[in-house]
C-alpha cells in the first residue's frame, strides 16, 4: 500500500499525519517562521520520507498579509487604474471615524493604463493597437517588478485584447531573458464584478512568485529523501499539483483551514453525524464552519483586507487561538488577541516569550500540564506564565492579592470564548441556522479545551472529540480530492437559457478542468464532474450557489429544478423567496474531481484492559467557566480508553496532541473509532421537590 503524509504548517506547531501500512502515525513540531520548510524536512525525518506529501502551506497567505509578495505591476484599462484603492464601500467598523484600509499590493507608480475598451457585449469599442503595445513594452521594461497582473474591461466576455498583452509581455521579456510572472484575469478568475476580478488578479501575480520559490527550494529536497509525488492542499478542500500551484498560488490562501474541515467531516461521516460545526482552534486563530451534508462551498473570501474571489470552503476565522495576546486596553477593558505571540516566541510557558496569551491561561487554570505537553517531550514554564499574569493581573484589578493570577487567567479564557462563540453565531444563527441541531467538532491543539463551554454556551448537546485532534488538518489532507475548477460568465436570464446551451458550456469547461488535471499527473478517465450556477433574482446584487444535480440531462426538466432549488436555498438563506420574479443565472462553475479513497480510520487492535480505567493522577484544576478556584479534578490518559468507556466530568483526557476538558455535567463516551463523544449529563432530581401524596 502507498504510504502518504499529510504536512500542515500552522502559525505555533507544523503537524504531520502518515499512512503507512494502514496504521496512522502522528507528529508535531514548533513551526520555523523564518523558513518554514526547517520544520516540514524535520519531521519527515523524524517519520521517514513516505511515497506521497500532501503539504498545506501558508506561505502565499502570509506573504499577502505580510505585504511581502513579489514586486507586481497591475496593467488595465485606461481610467480604471485606480480600482484598488477605490474597493468596496464596506465599512467593517460602522463607527470608527479613522478607518483606513491596508495598502494595495501594486503602488501607484506600477500601475498602467492601456488605450483600448472591451464592451459589456463582448465587441470591441477601441481596438488595441501596436503603439500602445510598444507603449506598454517600453514601460515594463523600465520597472523592477518580477509579476505583472493584467485586468481589462470585460475580457471574461471576450479575452482578446488580454491575449494580445500575454503574448508581448512573453515574447518581450523572452527577449530580454528576463523572468516575468504573468498573471491574466482570463485565466484566473472569467468573471463579472471588476474590483474582485483586478484584486484576485493581482493577489495571484503577488503571491504565485513566493510560493514558486518555496516549491523550487522543497521539492529537490524531498524528491531527496524519495518522496515521488507533491501535492499542494487547495482551499477548496481539495489538492493540486504543482503546476497548478504555481499557477494559481491565489488559490492557497485557506489551505490549512480547509484540510480541518474536510478531515473532521471525513470523522463525523463514520460516527455517524451529517450536519456538524467544525471547530479548530489553533495556535494563532479559530476557524469554524457549519457542514450541512456537505462541504460548505463558496467563492467569496477575504484575505489581507482584499477579496480572492476563487473556490474555497466557507470558513469563518478570527484572531483567537492558543498564542493569542492578552492585553488591557486604554479603557480599562481585557483583550485577547488578534495578536499572536506564534510559534517565536511563542506563549510565556513555552520558555521564551514575555506576554500572557491563552494557553499561559489554560496553564495556570491546571487545564493543561506542564510535564505532559506533547506527550511529555515539552515541558511548560508555570513560573513564567504566573509571572506575566501577574502584570497583568496587576493592569486589571490594581492591587495584587492571592489567586489574582488565576482570576485574570479565567478572565482571558472567557474573552477568547466569547470571540469563538460569536463566530460559530455568525455562520449559524445570523444565516438562518440553529446550532443546537448541530454536534461540535473540536479539533486544533486548544479545540478540545473549550469545547464543552462553547458548546454550553450555543446549546449545543452532541461534542465530538476526533481520535487526533492536534492534527486533523494534515489528515483531511490525506482524504482530500484533487480538484480544478473553471469557471465562465453566463449574465442571462434562466428561462433564455435552453439546456443544449448549458451542455455545450459545461462540456468546454469539464474539457478546461480535466486538462487541467492532466497537466497535474492525474488519470481523468477516473476523474467526476461537479456543476454549480450562481443564480439570483433579476435586480439583486448578490447570488446563490445553486448546484446542478448529477444526472441532469435525462430529467425532463432540468432547469426548472434549478429554479425551483434556488427559491427554497433564498428562502432558508433569507426567510423569503420570490417565486414569481425572474432569475438570472450570472456564472457557471464546474469542477472536476479526481477523488482519493476513503481513509480507513479503524483503530488498530488494541491489547485488553488488565484492570478497571482508573486515572493517571489527580491534579488542581479549574474547569468551570465561572469559578477560577482550582479542584481536585481526575486526569485520565486517551491511550488507556477504549471503545465503551464512559467518564463523567470533572476530567481532564490528556493526549501527545491535545488535552480534552469535560467540565462537571458533561461525560464522555468512547466510540468504536476512538472518537470521544461528550454530551450534557441529565439534570439530578432536586432533593427539594415534593414526594407524592
Amino acid at each position: 500500500m502507498m504510504d502518504i503524509l499529510g504536512i500542515d504548517i500552522g502559525g505555533t506547531f507544523t503537524d504531520f499525519v502518515l499512512l503507512r501500512d494502514g496504521y496512522v502515525r502522528i507528529y508535531k513540531t514548533l513551526s520555523t517562521p523564518d523558513d518554514p520548510a526547517r520544520a516540514l524536512i524535520q519531521g519527515i525525518d523524524a517519520l521517514g520520507a513516505p511515497h506521497a506529501v500532501v503539504h498545506g502551506t501558508t506561505v502565499a497567505t502570509n506573504a499577502l498579509l505580510e505585504r511581502r509578495g513579489a514586486a507586481t505591476a497591475l496593467i488595465t484599462t485606461n481610467g480604471f487604474g485606480d480600482v484598488l484603492t477605490i474597493g468596496r464601500g464596506n465599512r467593517p467598523a460602522l463607527y470608527d471615524l479613522n478607518v483606513t484600509r491596508p495598502d494595495p499590493p501594486v503602488p501607484d507608480a506600477w500601475r498602467f493604463e492601456l488605450v483600448e475598451r472591451t464592451l459589456p457585449d463582448g465587441s470591441v469599442l477601441i481596438p488595441l493597437n501596436d503603439d500602445e503595445l510598444a507603449r506598454l513594452i517600453a514601460w515594463i521594461e523600465a520597472q523592477p517588478v518580477e509579476s505583472a497582473a493584467i485586468c481589462l474591461l470585460h475580457s471574461y466576455i471576450n479575452p482578446l485584447h488580454e491575449e494580445q498583452v500575454v503574448a508581448a509581455l512573453e515574447q518581450a521579456a523572452h527577449a530580454a531573458q528576463r523572468t516575468l510572472f504573468i498573471s491574466a484575469s482570463h485565466r484566473v478568475l472569467p468573471e463579472p464584478r471588476e474590483y474582485e476580478r483586478t484584486s484576485t488578479t493581482v493577489v495571484n501575480a503577488y503571491v504565485s512568485p513566493i510560493l514558486g520559490r518555496y516549491l523550487d527550494r522543497l521539492g529537490p529536497a524531498l524528491t531527496g529523501r524519495g518522496v515521488q509525488s507533491i501535492r499542494i492542499m487547495a482551499s477548496d478542500g481539495g489538492s493540486m499539483g504543482l503546476v497548478t500551484a504555481r499557477e494559481l498560488a491565489a488559490r492557497t490562501t485557506l489551505s490549512g483551514p480547509a484540510g480541518g474541515i474536510v478531515g473532521a467531516y471525513a470523522v463525523a461521516q463514520r460516527a455517524g453525524f451529517r450536519r456538524i460545526i467544525t471547530f479548530d482552534m489553533g495556535g494563532t486563530s479559530t476557524d469554524v464552519a457549519l457542514v450541512d451534508g456537505a462541504l460548505p462551498r463558496t467563492s467569496e473570501s477575504h484575505v489581507g483586507g482584499l477579496p480572492v474571489r476563487l473556490p474555497a470552503l466557507d470558513i469563518h476565522t478570527v484572531g483567537a487561538g492558543g498564542g493569542s495576546i492578552a492585553r488591557v486596553d486604554a479603557g480599562g477593558a481585557l483583550r485577547v488577541g488578534p495578536q499572536s505571540a506564534g510559534a517565536d516566541p511563542g506563549p510565556a510557558c513555552y520558555g521564551k516569550g514575555t506576554l500572557p496569551t491563552v494557553t499561559d491561561a489554560n496553564l495556570l487554570l491546571g487545564r493543561l500540564q506542564a510535564d505532559r505537553f506533547l506527550g511529555g517531550r515539552m515541558t511548560l514554564d508555570v513560573e513564567r506564565a504566573r509571572t506575566v499574569f501577574a502584570a497583568l493581573a496587576h493592569d486589571l484589578f490594581g492591587a495584587h492579592d492571592h489567586g489574582a493570577e488565576q482570576r485574570a487567567a479565567l478572565g482571558v479564557v472567557r474573552v477568547a470564548n466569547a470571540l469563538m462563540e460569536r463566530a460559530i453565531r455568525a455562520i449559524s444563527v445570523e444565516r438562518g441556522e440553529d446550532p443546537r441541531d448541530c454536534a461540535l467538532v473540536a479539533f486544533g491543539g486548544a479545540g478540545p479545551l473549550h469545547a464543552a463551554h462553547l458548546a454550553e454556551a450555543l446549546g449545543i448537546r452532541t461534542v465530538l472529540i476526533p481520535r487526533y485532534p492536534g492534527v486533523l488538518s494534515a489528515l483531511g489532507m490525506i482524504a482530500a480530492d484533487v480538484t480544478r475548477e473553471s469557471t465562465r460568465a453566463l449574465l442571462m436570464t434562466l428561462d433564455a437559457l435552453d439546456s443544449e446551451t448549458l451542455a455545450a458550456h459545461i462540456a468546454a469547461l469539464a474539457d478546461e478542468a480535466l486538462a487541467a488535471l492532466a497537466a497535474d499527473g492525474e488519470d481523468p478517465r477516473g476523474c467526476h464532474i461537479e456543476c454549480v450556477l450562481d443564480l439570483r433574482y433579476v435586480g439583486q446584487s448578490y447570488e446563490i450557489p445553486t448546484p446542478l444535480d448529477r444526472g441532469w440531462e435525462t430529467s425532463p426538466a432540468p432547469l426548472a429544478d434549478l429554479a425551483e432549488r434556488f427559491h427554497t436555498l433564498h428562502e432558508r438563506r433569507y426567510g423569503h423567496a420570490m417565486r414569481d420574479r425572474r432569475i438570472e443565472a450570472v456564472t457557471l462553475r464546474v469542477r472536476a474531481v479526481s477523488p482519493r479513497g476513503a481513509i480507513d480510520l479503524t483503530p488498530e487492535a488494541l491489547p485488553p484492559r488488565t484492570a478497571p480505567l482508573a486515572p493517571r493522577a489527580i491534579v488542581h484544576a479549574a474547569l468551570t467557566s465561572d469559578a477560577a478556584m482550582l479542584e481536585p479534578t481526575p486526569l485520565y490518559e486517551r491511550d488507556d480508553l477504549r471503545p465503551g468507556d464512559a467518564i463523567d466530568g470533572p476530567a481532564i483526557i490528556a493526549q501527545f496532541d491535545a488535552t480534552t476538558i469535560a467540565p462537571p455535567g458533561w461525560r464522555i463516551t468512547v466510540d468504536a473509532d476512538l472518537n470521544l463523544l461528550m454530551t450534557p449529563l441529565p439534570p439530578r432530581p432536586s432533593p427539594l421537590a415534593a414526594s407524592p401524596a
